[in-house]
C-alpha cells in the first residue's frame, strides 16, 4: 500500500478476537492476507493455557477490564485501526475496547443488549418493534408456578430461551404447561452446565410465533443498514427445537416482503443501537407483520459466509474487514454472478460417538454441489439440539433458481451416511 505522496504506508491492522473452539477465525485471518492487512489474534484464553499453548495474545473474555487493559497496551505498542469479534463471544469486549481507543464501534451497552436476548426484547418494545409478549424467570424458580404466570400473561404456546446461548441452543417450545415443566428443566441443565450462576441467572420465556423464517446478512456504517443477502429457510422451524438445516439467498419471497424485512431489520438495529459493523439477523413473517426474532452484531455464524462469495463477488469475510479499515467495498449493485447459492448445514441425528460417515463422494456428483465439509471429528462425540452446539458439517451448493440449489441440497444430504453409536453417561454414585 502506499500514501497520497506515492511513499510506502502501513498496512492497516487489525485485533481479530476469537474463541478457541471458533473455526470461522481462519477464513478471517485468510481475507486479511490477501487483502495485505496486518493481523493480531486475541484468543480466549487464561493466561497458563495461552503459555502452555504458546499463544502470544491470550485476552481473558470473562475479565474484560483485565483484556480491555491488555488491548490498551497493544495499541500503545503499535496502533490498531480496528477490533473485529468473529463470534458472539467477543461482541463485548470488542466494544469495550474500541470505546476506549476511539475506533469506530458499536456502544458497549448496544453490544450487550445484542447478546441479551432479554435485553434486546425491552429495547424492541421501547422502541415500537414488533416483539412477542415475553417475561424472564429466576433459574431456580418452580416451573409450576412460573407455568402459572406464562398461561396467564404469555400465553400457549410459548418458547423457553436462554437469554445468551446462541445457535438455538436450549431454545424449546411448549404447548402447555406439563410440556413447559419439561422444557424449563431441560434448558436450565443446559444453562447451568455453561456455568451460570443458579441464583442469579434467568430463563427468558417468550409467546410462539408462527409463520416463515428468513436470515439476513448486513453491514451497518454509522446507523445506516447495506443488505449483503436474505437468506430464506426452507425448512418448518416449528420446535420443539428449532434446529436450523438449510439457507439459500436470493430469497423467493416478494420484493415488497423483502422490502419489508429490510426494513425491520433496520429499525431492529437501531432500537438495539447498533451502528457499526456486521449484522446477522432472524426474523419471522406471517399474516401480523415481520418479527425480528434475534439480531447479533456479528457475522453469519458456521461456515456458511463461503456461499456468499459467489454473490457479492467478494468474500463476506474480505467484505468485512474493508468495511472495519475503511477500504472501498468490492459492492457495486450488491450482488454478482446471477444465480442462486445455498449452504445446508447438517443435522445431528441423535446424541452418541461419531464412528465414521460415507457417501462423500455420490453427494458431491450431486449436480450442483459446490463443496461438502465434514466437521465433526470421528471418534468423538456429537449431541443434537437443543442441548449440543455444532453440526456434522454443512453442504454448498449453486444453481440458476433458489429451487434448484435446495433440490440439490436435499439430494445430495440424502447420500450421506453416518454412524452414531451410543454412550453410555456414567455417574458417581455416594455410598
Amino acid at each position: 500500500m502506499t500514501s497520497d505522496s506515492g511513499e510506502p504506508s502501513a498496512a492497516p491492522r487489525v485485533l481479530v478476537l476469537y474463541g478457541p473452539a471458533s473455526y470461522r477465525h481462519a477464513a478471517f485471518l485468510g481475507a486479511a492476507e490477501r487483502l495485505g492487512l496486518e493481523t493480531v489474534q486475541g484468543i480466549d484464553l487464561p493466561d497458563p493455557l495461552a503459555t502452555h499453548w504458546g499463544v502470544p495474545v491470550s485476552l481473558d473474555f470473562s475479565r474484560p477490564e483485565d483484556a480491555v487493559g491488555r488491548i490498551v497496551a497493544i495499541h500503545a505498542a503499535k496502533p490498531l485501526d480496528a477490533i473485529l469479534p468473529v463470534d458472539d463471544a467477543g461482541t463485548l469486549l470488542a466494544a469495550s475496547a474500541a470505546d476506549r481507543l476511539g475506533l469506530p464501534h458499536n456502544d458497549p451497552a448496544s453490544a450487550l443488549a445484542a447478546r441479551d436476548k432479554w435485553v434486546m426484547r425491552e429495547r424492541f418494545a421501547a422502541a415500537g418493534v414488533p416483539v412477542p409478549a415475553f417475561q424472564r424467570f429466576p433459574l431456580d424458580a418452580d416451573p409450576a408456578a412460573v407455568a402459572a404466570v406464562v398461561g396467564r400473561e404469555v400465553g400457549w404456546p410459548c418458547v423457553v430461551k436462554p437469554p445468551r446461548l446462541s445457535g438455538s441452543r436450549g431454545v424449546i417450545r411448549a404447548d402447555d404447561p406439563g410440556q413447559f415443566a419439561a422444557a424449563w428443566s431441560r434448558t436450565r441443565a443446559i444453562v447451568q452446565e455453561e456455568g451460570a450462576d443458579p441464583e442469579a441467572a434467568f430463563l427468558l420465556v417468550e409467546e410462539y410465533l408462527p409463520g416463515v423464517e428468513v436470515a439476513v446478512e448486513g453491514l451497518l456504517t454509522r446507523g445506516e443498514l447495506q443488505v449483503l443477502a436474505i437468506f430464506d429457510k426452507p425448512d418448518p422451524l416449528e420446535g420443539p427445537f428449532f434446529e436450523e438445516t438449510i439457507y439459500v439467498t436470493p430469497s423467493r419471497l416478494p420484493d415488497d416482503v423483502q422490502r419489508a424485512i429490510a426494513g425491520r431489520t433496520a429499525e431492529a438495529a437501531a432500537a438495539v443501537g447498533l451502528r457499526q459493523g456486521p449484522v446477522h439477523a432472524e426474523l419471522r413473517i406471517n399474516e401480523h407483520g415481520v418479527w425480528p426474532i434475534e439480531l447479533a452484531g456479528r457475522s453469519i455464524g458456521g461456515l456458511c459466509s463461503s456461499v456468499l462469495e459467489h454473490t457479492l463477488g467478494a468474500a463476506l469475510e474480505e467484505v468485512i474487514l474493508r468495511h472495519a479499515v475503511g477500504l472501498p467495498l468490492p459492492l457495486s449493485d450488491g450482488g454478482g454472478d446471477a444465480g442462486a447459492v445455498g449452504v445446508m448445514m447438517i443435522p445431528i441425528p441423535g446424541a452418541g460417538m461419531l464412528r465414521g460417515w460415507s457417501g462423500g463422494e455420490a453427494a458431491c456428483a450431486v449436480p450442483g454441489i459446490t463443496g461438502l465439509d465434514i466437521t465433526a471429528r470421528v471418534n468423538n462425540r456429537v449431541v443434537p439440539l437443543p442441548e449440543g452446539a455444532a453440526y456434522l458439517g454443512f453442504i454448498f451448493a449453486r444453481g440458476e433458481t433458489p429451487a434448484t440449489v435446495e433440490a440439490a441440497l436435499r439430494e445430495a444430504h440424502a447420500c450421506l451416511r453416518f454412524d452414531i453409536a451410543p454412550t453410555l453417561s456414567l455417574r458417581m454414585v455416594n455410598r
